[in-house]
């Protein structure tokens, strides 16, 4: 999954600092870190994962598509303009927006845990050394370890009604029907890969947004408050479209397992990411595993911008809220 409000985003004079919660000596989800509260986090992070997604969407489905066709479906690779055209000339623009609903449900549960647990973790990882790079990287990890707990399951349900000719009429349809017939474990098959994928993804993000964003405060450090929002956009869309082409081979398991059996799609014996990886090379080359690697990161680049831009924005409204923002 803006304005600047944490220590390690902006620079703060030592009169100010001396004067923002001085009494915050560890991470406590009751007390106050940055001038907000855990559950102001979890609103902050849970709107801007909301908004990241739900603009960013028709892109997902395109990357979905794309991953999925190549494998049992076709010899050939398709790109960014045969996928686009085969579903607006199939199915409308509607067609970009399937599984939108669920995708609704999850992001802002899995985003308002994603961004609380970053921040508790990056209070107690960076103490002392708040440009500490790896402790944003383990933060990072230890966020998104939890948040996929919350969002693999409704992940699930919207590749598989993002699939051309889905069997599914709606979210409560998917969701009942994966129960009766392949049980609930099927909603958490894909758990373990995502797992393995969003950790490097997430400390490339975290990692390369802190730095990026340290970066180009420190090139006009007199102007920075007045552009902390092209700040957060910019660093956000470097972090983004890296960790995205990076993680794009994990990406493709994750979505052959969470789509297996629907559509002519290939089932596979096991959640094993060596088997899913043996299988699409075999079928599709190595190129297959980076299939759908341009709209992956055509979607994260803009994506993780609307999202820092929107998170830092929610955050700087509570700060304000509680009366701790700059004068």
């Amino acid at each position: 999954m803006s304005t600047d409000a944490s220590p390690t985003f902006r620079t703060l004079s030592q009169s100010q600092k001396t004067d923002f919660h001085p009494e915050i000596s560890a991470p406590d989800i009751s007390s106050a870190h940055d001038g907000l509260v855990f559950w102001q986090y979890m609103i902050a992070g849970s709107v801007a994962g909301s908004v990241e997604h739900m603009a960013m969407f028709p892109v997902d489905t395109l990357k979905t598509r794309m991953q999925i066709f190549g494998g049992s479906l076709s010899v050939n690779p398709v790109g960014v303009r045969q996928a686009l055209g085969s579903i607006l000339k199939l199915e409308g623009p509607a067609g970009l927006y399937r599984g939108i609903g669920a995708m609704g449900l999850g992001a802002g549960p899995a985003h308002a845990v994603y961004f609380s647990v970053y921040e508790f973790c990056k209070e107690y990882f960076t103490r002392g050394n708040p440009n500490n790079s790896a402790a944003h990287a383990v933060s990072g990890v230890c966020a998104t370890v939890t948040s996929d707990a919350v969002i693999t399951p409704m992940d699930v349900v919207k590749q598989r009604l993002q699939l051309q000719s889905s069997p599914y009429k709606g979210v409560g349809d998917c969701v009942r029907r994966v129960l009766v017939e392949e049980g609930v474990g099927a909603f958490y098959k894909s758990y373990k890969t995502t797992v393995v994928m969003n950790a490097p993804f997430t400390a490339v993000h975290f990692a390369t947004y802190e730095a990026a964003k340290r970066g180009l405060t420190e090139v006009s450090p007199e102007s920075a408050s007045d552009e902390r929002l092209v700040v957060h956009a910019t660093a956000g869309a470097a972090a983004g479209a890296l960790a995205a082409a990076v993680t794009t081979p994990l990406d493709v398991v994750k979505t052959q397992l969470q789509c297996q059996g629907v559509c002519g799609c290939d089932r596979f014996s096991s959640s094993s990411i060596g088997d899913v990886i043996r299988s699409v090379v075999n079928k599709d080359g190595y190129r297959g595993l980076f299939r759908g690697w341009i709209p992956r990161m055509l979607f994260h680049a803009p994506a993780a911008a609307i999202c820092w831009s929107t998170y830092e924005a929610s955050k700087t409204f509570f700060q304000e809220l509680n009366g701790g923002s700059d004068k």
